[in-house]
Protein backbone atom coordinates (compact mmCIF):
# COMPACT_ATOMS: atom_id res chain seq x y z
CA UNK A 1 0.00 0.00 0.00
CA UNK A 2 1.53 3.00 -0.84
CA UNK A 3 1.24 6.69 0.35
CA UNK A 4 2.15 9.75 -2.32
CA UNK A 5 4.20 12.78 -1.04
CA UNK A 6 2.75 15.38 0.42
CA UNK A 7 1.93 17.88 -2.83
CA UNK A 8 0.94 14.65 -4.67
CA UNK A 9 -1.82 14.17 -1.94
CA UNK A 10 -3.33 17.48 -2.06
CA UNK A 11 -3.55 17.60 -5.66
CA UNK A 12 -5.51 14.34 -6.18
CA UNK A 13 -7.48 14.53 -3.61
CA UNK A 14 -9.35 17.69 -5.01
CA UNK A 15 -8.97 20.12 -8.20
CA UNK A 16 -5.78 22.52 -7.65
CA UNK A 17 -6.59 26.04 -7.99
CA UNK A 18 -3.03 27.58 -6.44
CA UNK A 19 0.53 27.28 -5.29
CA UNK A 20 1.58 27.61 -1.89
CA UNK A 21 5.16 29.10 -1.40
CA UNK A 22 8.51 27.86 -2.85
CA UNK A 23 7.40 24.07 -2.10
CA UNK A 24 4.34 24.10 -4.81
CA UNK A 25 1.69 23.06 -2.33
CA UNK A 26 -1.66 23.03 -3.93
CA UNK A 27 -4.86 23.97 -2.59
CA UNK A 28 -8.03 21.94 -3.05
CA UNK A 29 -10.71 23.79 -5.07
CA UNK A 30 -12.88 25.47 -2.88
CA UNK A 31 -10.33 26.44 -0.52
CA UNK A 32 -11.92 28.72 2.17
CA UNK A 33 -15.50 28.24 0.87
CA UNK A 34 -16.40 25.55 3.81
CA UNK A 35 -19.60 27.20 6.12
CA UNK A 36 -18.41 26.73 9.98
CA UNK A 37 -19.37 23.83 11.90
CA UNK A 38 -22.45 23.92 13.71
CA UNK A 39 -22.26 23.28 17.90
CA UNK A 40 -22.56 19.88 18.46
CA UNK A 41 -26.04 18.57 20.27
CA UNK A 42 -26.24 19.31 24.12
CA UNK A 43 -25.02 16.15 25.67
CA UNK A 44 -23.99 14.08 22.67
CA UNK A 45 -20.91 12.28 22.56
CA UNK A 46 -17.76 13.06 20.90
CA UNK A 47 -16.30 9.75 18.83
CA UNK A 48 -12.82 10.10 18.61
CA UNK A 49 -10.37 8.07 16.16
CA UNK A 50 -7.08 7.53 17.31
CA UNK A 51 -4.68 7.78 14.05
CA UNK A 52 -1.12 6.53 15.77
CA UNK A 53 -1.36 4.01 19.03
CA UNK A 54 2.05 4.49 20.38
CA UNK A 55 2.94 5.87 23.78
CA UNK A 56 1.99 9.41 23.09
CA UNK A 57 -1.41 8.73 20.86
CA UNK A 58 -2.52 5.63 23.60
CA UNK A 59 -1.18 8.55 26.41
CA UNK A 60 -3.40 11.25 24.25
CA UNK A 61 -6.40 9.54 23.76
CA UNK A 62 -6.05 8.50 27.74
CA UNK A 63 -6.00 11.93 28.83
CA UNK A 64 -9.07 13.04 26.47
CA UNK A 65 -10.99 10.19 28.36
CA UNK A 66 -9.90 11.01 31.87
CA UNK A 67 -10.62 14.85 30.73
CA UNK A 68 -13.77 14.58 28.91
CA UNK A 69 -16.75 12.43 30.25
CA UNK A 70 -18.34 13.03 26.98
CA UNK A 71 -16.23 11.35 24.79
CA UNK A 72 -15.19 7.84 23.66
CA UNK A 73 -12.81 6.27 20.92
CA UNK A 74 -14.43 4.19 18.15
CA UNK A 75 -11.49 3.77 15.56
CA UNK A 76 -7.98 3.38 15.55
CA UNK A 77 -5.22 3.10 12.40
CA UNK A 78 -1.77 1.78 13.54
CA UNK A 79 1.00 0.08 11.34
CA UNK A 80 1.03 -2.49 13.43
CA UNK A 81 -2.38 -4.07 14.42
CA UNK A 82 -1.54 -6.21 17.49
CA UNK A 83 -0.07 -3.00 19.22
CA UNK A 84 -3.56 -1.64 18.31
CA UNK A 85 -5.61 -4.12 19.77
CA UNK A 86 -3.29 -4.30 22.80
CA UNK A 87 -4.05 0.16 23.55
CA UNK A 88 -7.49 -0.87 22.59
CA UNK A 89 -7.63 -3.45 25.41
CA UNK A 90 -5.45 -1.58 27.98
CA UNK A 91 -7.88 1.78 27.41
CA UNK A 92 -11.18 -0.20 27.79
CA UNK A 93 -9.73 -1.76 31.36
CA UNK A 94 -9.30 1.59 32.04
CA UNK A 95 -12.41 3.45 31.40
CA UNK A 96 -14.93 1.07 30.29
CA UNK A 97 -16.31 0.70 34.07
CA UNK A 98 -19.57 1.02 35.61
CA UNK A 99 -21.19 -0.62 32.93
CA UNK A 100 -20.02 2.34 30.21
CA UNK A 101 -18.48 1.63 27.30
CA UNK A 102 -16.40 4.36 26.36
CA UNK A 103 -14.00 2.73 24.55
CA UNK A 104 -16.36 0.67 21.58
CA UNK A 105 -13.68 -0.17 18.48
CA UNK A 106 -14.47 -3.68 17.43
CA UNK A 107 -11.70 -5.40 15.44
CA UNK A 108 -13.36 -4.15 12.13
CA UNK A 109 -12.49 -0.68 13.36
CA UNK A 110 -8.62 -1.31 13.89
CA UNK A 111 -6.85 -0.44 11.04
CA UNK A 112 -3.36 -1.33 9.81
CA UNK A 113 -1.00 -0.57 6.79
CA UNK A 114 -0.04 2.96 6.14
CA UNK A 115 -3.14 4.09 4.73
CA UNK A 116 -4.92 2.94 8.09
CA UNK A 117 -5.29 6.86 8.81
CA UNK A 118 -7.69 7.39 5.87
CA UNK A 119 -9.83 4.26 6.52
CA UNK A 120 -10.41 6.39 9.95
CA UNK A 121 -11.14 9.69 8.11
CA UNK A 122 -13.46 8.05 5.89
CA UNK A 123 -15.31 6.95 9.32
CA UNK A 124 -18.97 9.16 9.03
CA UNK A 125 -19.21 8.91 12.83
CA UNK A 126 -15.89 10.08 13.98
CA UNK A 127 -16.04 13.82 15.18
CA UNK A 128 -12.66 14.34 16.33
CA UNK A 129 -9.51 12.19 15.49
CA UNK A 130 -6.06 12.32 17.55
CA UNK A 131 -2.60 12.49 15.08
CA UNK A 132 0.16 10.92 16.89
CA UNK A 133 2.23 8.83 14.31
CA UNK A 134 5.64 9.88 13.76
CA UNK A 135 6.06 13.38 12.91
CA UNK A 136 6.90 12.96 9.60
CA UNK A 137 3.55 11.74 8.55
CA UNK A 138 1.61 14.74 10.24
CA UNK A 139 1.29 17.32 7.80
CA UNK A 140 -0.12 14.73 5.50
CA UNK A 141 -2.84 13.14 8.36
CA UNK A 142 -3.59 17.22 8.75
CA UNK A 143 -4.13 17.82 5.79
CA UNK A 144 -6.46 14.78 4.94
CA UNK A 145 -8.45 14.96 8.51
CA UNK A 146 -9.22 18.86 7.62
CA UNK A 147 -10.60 17.82 4.16
CA UNK A 148 -12.55 15.45 5.81
CA UNK A 149 -13.98 17.81 8.04
CA UNK A 150 -13.01 16.60 11.21
CA UNK A 151 -11.36 18.32 14.43
CA UNK A 152 -8.12 17.75 15.52
CA UNK A 153 -5.53 16.92 18.57
CA UNK A 154 -1.90 16.86 16.41
CA UNK A 155 1.22 16.07 18.56
CA UNK A 156 4.07 17.83 18.10
CA UNK A 157 5.92 18.95 16.09
CA UNK A 158 3.82 19.87 13.28
CA UNK A 159 6.60 19.39 10.55
CA UNK A 160 9.40 18.31 9.89
CA UNK A 161 10.79 20.35 7.11
CA UNK A 162 9.79 23.10 4.77
CA UNK A 163 7.25 21.13 2.54
CA UNK A 164 5.22 20.46 5.64
CA UNK A 165 5.00 23.59 7.07
CA UNK A 166 3.55 24.65 3.94
CA UNK A 167 0.53 22.45 4.07
CA UNK A 168 0.31 22.81 7.77
CA UNK A 169 -0.40 26.55 7.33
CA UNK A 170 -3.04 26.00 4.37
CA UNK A 171 -4.60 23.12 6.40
CA UNK A 172 -4.85 25.76 9.47
CA UNK A 173 -6.61 28.51 7.04
CA UNK A 174 -8.82 25.78 5.85
CA UNK A 175 -10.48 24.63 9.00
CA UNK A 176 -10.58 28.79 9.70
CA UNK A 177 -12.42 28.90 7.14
CA UNK A 178 -15.02 25.58 7.80
CA UNK A 179 -15.23 25.82 11.20
CA UNK A 180 -13.38 23.00 12.28
CA UNK A 181 -10.74 22.82 15.19
CA UNK A 182 -7.13 22.07 15.09
CA UNK A 183 -5.58 21.68 18.89
CA UNK A 184 -1.89 20.95 18.94
CA UNK A 185 0.13 19.32 21.56
CA UNK A 186 1.97 22.37 23.33
CA UNK A 187 1.22 21.65 26.61
CA UNK A 188 3.29 24.67 28.37
CA UNK A 189 0.20 26.80 27.31
CA UNK A 190 -2.00 24.98 29.13
CA UNK A 191 -0.08 24.77 31.97
CA UNK A 192 -1.31 27.19 35.02
CA UNK A 193 2.32 28.06 36.00
CA UNK A 194 3.11 28.82 32.70
CA UNK A 195 -0.10 30.78 31.92
CA UNK A 196 0.48 32.95 35.12
CA UNK A 197 4.49 33.57 34.78
CA UNK A 198 3.77 34.75 31.53
CA UNK A 199 0.67 37.14 32.33
CA UNK A 200 3.72 38.76 34.43
CA UNK A 201 6.08 39.00 32.05
CA UNK A 202 3.46 40.14 30.04
CA UNK A 203 2.35 43.10 32.79
CA UNK A 204 6.38 43.91 33.30
CA UNK A 205 7.01 42.25 36.33
CA UNK A 206 10.56 41.57 35.14
CA UNK A 207 10.66 44.66 32.60
CA UNK A 208 11.30 44.62 29.09
CA UNK A 209 12.43 41.24 27.99
CA UNK A 210 16.08 41.22 26.84
CA UNK A 211 16.79 37.51 25.44
CA UNK A 212 16.10 34.31 27.12
CA UNK A 213 17.86 30.75 27.36
CA UNK A 214 15.74 27.47 26.46
CA UNK A 215 16.97 23.79 27.12
CA UNK A 216 16.42 20.69 26.37
CA UNK A 217 19.49 18.76 27.57
CA UNK A 218 19.00 14.75 28.48
CA UNK A 219 21.15 11.40 29.10
CA UNK A 220 19.57 9.70 26.09
CA UNK A 221 16.76 8.56 23.88
CA UNK A 222 15.65 4.96 22.90
CA UNK A 223 16.95 2.89 19.80
CA UNK A 224 15.42 0.17 18.18
CA UNK A 225 17.11 -2.89 16.88
CA UNK A 226 16.45 -3.83 12.83
CA UNK A 227 14.44 -7.12 13.47
CA UNK A 228 15.05 -10.01 10.85
CA UNK A 229 12.87 -9.92 7.89
CA UNK A 230 12.29 -6.01 7.85
CA UNK A 231 11.96 -3.91 4.86
CA UNK A 232 14.42 -0.79 5.00
CA UNK A 233 10.93 1.58 4.88
CA UNK A 234 9.50 -0.55 7.98
CA UNK A 235 12.67 -0.86 9.72
CA UNK A 236 12.95 3.26 9.71
CA UNK A 237 9.50 3.68 10.40
CA UNK A 238 9.68 1.25 13.56
CA UNK A 239 12.98 3.27 14.52
CA UNK A 240 11.96 6.34 13.32
CA UNK A 241 13.59 8.63 15.72
CA UNK A 242 16.61 8.22 14.24
CA UNK A 243 15.67 9.18 10.72
CA UNK A 244 15.66 12.89 10.24
CA UNK A 245 12.36 12.72 7.60
CA UNK A 246 10.28 10.78 10.20
CA UNK A 247 11.49 12.39 13.46
CA UNK A 248 12.92 16.16 12.59
CA UNK A 249 16.22 15.08 15.16
CA UNK A 250 16.07 15.64 18.63
CA UNK A 251 15.23 19.91 18.07
CA UNK A 252 12.16 19.06 16.11
CA UNK A 253 10.48 16.44 18.08
CA UNK A 254 11.36 17.25 21.28
CA UNK A 255 12.76 20.10 22.00
CA UNK A 256 10.16 21.87 19.84
CA UNK A 257 8.50 22.33 23.13
CA UNK A 258 11.33 24.80 24.20
CA UNK A 259 11.61 26.43 21.06
CA UNK A 260 7.91 26.74 21.28
CA UNK A 261 8.54 28.74 24.62
CA UNK A 262 10.84 31.43 23.16
CA UNK A 263 8.27 32.06 20.78
CA UNK A 264 5.45 32.45 22.93
CA UNK A 265 7.39 34.71 24.87
CA UNK A 266 9.07 36.92 21.65
CA UNK A 267 6.05 36.79 20.28
CA UNK A 268 6.76 35.13 16.80
CA UNK A 269 9.33 33.13 14.94
CA UNK A 270 12.99 34.81 14.93
CA UNK A 271 14.60 37.13 11.77
CA UNK A 272 18.13 34.38 11.70
CA UNK A 273 19.35 31.61 13.63
CA UNK A 274 22.76 30.88 13.81
CA UNK A 275 23.79 27.31 15.34
CA UNK A 276 26.08 24.55 15.70
CA UNK A 277 26.21 20.90 17.58
CA UNK A 278 28.13 17.73 17.46
CA UNK A 279 27.43 13.90 16.07
CA UNK A 280 30.25 11.28 18.43
CA UNK A 281 28.14 8.64 20.01
CA UNK A 282 24.94 7.76 18.16
CA UNK A 283 24.46 3.95 16.68
CA UNK A 284 26.17 3.85 12.86
CA UNK A 285 22.88 4.03 11.11
CA UNK A 286 21.29 7.26 13.34
CA UNK A 287 21.07 10.57 11.42
CA UNK A 288 20.58 12.10 14.37
CA UNK A 289 23.04 14.58 16.31
CA UNK A 290 23.68 14.52 19.62
CA UNK A 291 23.70 18.04 19.92
CA UNK A 292 22.64 21.58 18.37
CA UNK A 293 22.35 25.03 20.05
CA UNK A 294 21.20 27.91 18.09
CA UNK A 295 21.34 31.45 18.84
CA UNK A 296 17.84 32.51 17.51
CA UNK A 297 18.34 36.91 16.40
CA UNK A 298 14.76 38.92 16.45
CA UNK A 299 14.93 42.05 14.09
CA UNK A 300 15.46 44.06 17.28
CA UNK A 301 18.49 42.55 17.98
CA UNK A 302 17.41 40.51 21.08
CA UNK A 303 18.99 36.73 21.26
CA UNK A 304 17.05 33.81 22.83
CA UNK A 305 19.34 30.57 23.27
CA UNK A 306 18.23 26.72 22.85
CA UNK A 307 20.49 23.89 23.51
CA UNK A 308 19.29 20.58 22.75
CA UNK A 309 21.03 17.71 23.60
CA UNK A 310 21.48 14.02 24.20
CA UNK A 311 24.71 13.18 26.29
CA UNK A 312 25.39 10.08 29.24
CA UNK A 313 25.98 10.60 32.89
CA UNK A 314 25.31 14.84 32.12
CA UNK A 315 23.69 17.24 33.73
CA UNK A 316 19.51 17.50 32.79
CA UNK A 317 18.29 20.65 32.17
CA UNK A 318 14.56 21.30 30.57
CA UNK A 319 13.96 24.73 31.65
CA UNK A 320 13.21 28.12 30.22
CA UNK A 321 14.75 31.46 31.67
CA UNK A 322 13.32 34.93 30.50
CA UNK A 323 15.73 37.48 31.72
CA UNK A 324 14.56 41.34 31.92
CA UNK A 325 15.61 44.64 32.42
CA UNK A 326 14.08 44.41 36.04
CA UNK A 327 13.97 40.63 37.64
CA UNK A 328 14.09 37.08 35.69
CA UNK A 329 11.33 34.37 35.05
CA UNK A 330 12.10 30.62 35.48
CA UNK A 331 9.71 28.57 33.88
CA UNK A 332 10.60 25.48 34.63
CA UNK A 333 9.77 22.28 32.84
CA UNK A 334 7.02 19.10 34.09
CA UNK A 335 5.80 19.81 37.63
CA UNK A 336 8.81 22.07 38.46
CA UNK A 337 6.81 25.19 38.71
CA UNK A 338 7.71 29.12 37.38
CA UNK A 339 9.54 31.38 39.69
CA UNK A 340 10.26 35.36 39.33
CA UNK A 341 12.97 36.82 41.03
CA UNK A 342 14.40 40.73 40.84
CA UNK A 343 18.05 41.02 39.70
CA UNK A 344 18.84 41.12 43.37
CA UNK A 345 17.43 37.26 43.31
CA UNK A 346 14.06 38.40 45.82
CA UNK A 347 11.45 36.09 45.36
CA UNK A 348 8.20 38.04 43.40
CA UNK A 349 6.48 34.86 42.55
CA UNK A 350 5.83 31.50 42.57
CA UNK A 351 4.15 28.76 41.40
CA UNK A 352 3.98 25.05 41.39
CA UNK A 353 3.37 22.98 38.32
CA UNK A 354 1.52 19.99 37.13
CA UNK A 355 2.12 18.85 33.31
CA UNK A 356 -0.39 16.18 33.67
CA UNK A 357 -3.26 18.88 34.45
CA UNK A 358 -1.70 20.37 30.82
CA UNK A 359 -1.78 17.30 29.35
CA UNK A 360 -5.39 17.10 30.01
CA UNK A 361 -6.42 21.04 29.60
CA UNK A 362 -5.28 20.61 26.10
CA UNK A 363 -7.58 17.93 25.29
CA UNK A 364 -10.75 19.52 27.59
CA UNK A 365 -10.36 23.03 25.50
CA UNK A 366 -10.76 20.51 22.55
CA UNK A 367 -13.85 19.31 23.41
CA UNK A 368 -15.53 21.73 24.94
CA UNK A 369 -14.60 23.69 21.80
CA UNK A 370 -16.16 21.12 19.50
CA UNK A 371 -19.61 21.15 22.28
CA UNK A 372 -20.16 24.76 21.72
CA UNK A 373 -19.62 25.25 18.21
CA UNK A 374 -16.23 27.48 18.71
CA UNK A 375 -13.28 26.14 17.01
CA UNK A 376 -9.53 26.55 18.50
CA UNK A 377 -7.61 26.55 15.22
CA UNK A 378 -3.52 26.83 16.77
CA UNK A 379 -1.89 24.81 13.37
CA UNK A 380 0.02 27.96 12.83
CA UNK A 381 1.52 29.00 15.94
CA UNK A 382 2.57 25.60 16.41
CA UNK A 383 3.81 25.44 12.83
CA UNK A 384 5.94 27.78 12.99
CA UNK A 385 7.63 26.65 16.40
CA UNK A 386 8.07 23.94 14.04
CA UNK A 387 9.48 25.29 11.67
CA UNK A 388 11.79 27.34 14.05
CA UNK A 389 13.36 23.83 15.02
CA UNK A 390 13.71 23.04 11.53
CA UNK A 391 15.84 26.22 11.33
CA UNK A 392 17.72 25.53 13.97
CA UNK A 393 18.67 22.19 12.76
CA UNK A 394 19.87 23.21 9.38
CA UNK A 395 21.85 25.90 10.74
CA UNK A 396 23.70 23.39 12.69
CA UNK A 397 23.99 20.94 10.10
CA UNK A 398 25.19 23.19 7.25
CA UNK A 399 26.86 25.77 9.56
CA UNK A 400 24.99 28.10 7.66
CA UNK A 401 23.22 30.99 8.90
CA UNK A 402 19.33 30.47 8.67
CA UNK A 403 16.91 33.14 7.50
CA UNK A 404 13.16 32.93 8.34
CA UNK A 405 12.82 35.16 5.15
CA UNK A 406 14.75 32.17 3.56
CA UNK A 407 12.98 29.74 5.10
CA UNK A 408 9.55 31.00 4.26
CA UNK A 409 10.55 31.51 0.75
CA UNK A 410 12.97 30.37 -1.00
CA UNK A 411 13.86 27.17 0.76
CA UNK A 412 12.86 23.40 -1.14
CA UNK A 413 13.70 21.53 2.01
CA UNK A 414 11.27 18.49 1.39
CA UNK A 415 11.98 15.17 3.36
CA UNK A 416 9.31 12.68 2.60
CA UNK A 417 9.85 9.92 0.28
CA UNK A 418 7.77 9.96 -3.45
CA UNK A 419 6.20 6.95 -2.52
CA UNK A 420 5.87 5.18 1.00
CA UNK A 421 5.41 1.82 0.55
CA UNK A 422 5.70 -1.41 2.99
CA UNK A 423 7.80 -3.29 2.28
CA UNK A 424 9.31 -1.07 0.33
CA UNK A 425 12.28 0.70 0.07
CA UNK A 426 13.72 4.02 2.29
CA UNK A 427 15.67 6.94 2.17
CA UNK A 428 19.40 6.39 2.37
CA UNK A 429 20.47 7.49 5.60
CA UNK A 430 23.23 9.70 5.87
CA UNK A 431 24.71 12.20 8.18
CA UNK A 432 24.91 15.99 7.75
CA UNK A 433 28.42 17.78 7.65
CA UNK A 434 28.47 21.09 8.09
CA UNK A 435 30.73 22.42 4.70
CA UNK A 436 29.27 19.79 2.75
CA UNK A 437 25.55 19.84 3.56
CA UNK A 438 24.46 23.22 2.81
CA UNK A 439 20.86 25.05 3.42
CA UNK A 440 17.81 23.86 0.68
Amino acid sequence: MSNPTRRDFIANTASATAAIGAAAFLVPEGFGAWQTTKPAAPGRVINIGLIGAGGRGSGAANDSLSANPNVRVVAIADLDVEKAKGVRDALAEAHNKEGATRIAVPDERIFGGIDGYQKVLDLKDVDLVILATAPGFRPVHLVAAVAARKHIFAEKPLCVDVAGYHAVCAAHDKALAQGTSIVTGTQYRRQTSFLEGMKRIREGMIGEVVGMTARYCSNGIWYRERKPGMSDMEYQIYNWMHFIWLSGDQAGEQAVHNIDVVHWVMGGPPVRAFASGSRWNRPADSEMWDSVSCDFEYADGRICSFTGRHWGNADNQFDNIVYGSKGIAYLRAFDAGTQITDRSGKELFSMKGSIGAAYRQEHKELVDAVVAGKPIVEARQTAESSLMAVMAREAAYSGQTATWEFMTTKSKLDLMPKVVTIPGEAPKPFVRKPGEYRLQ
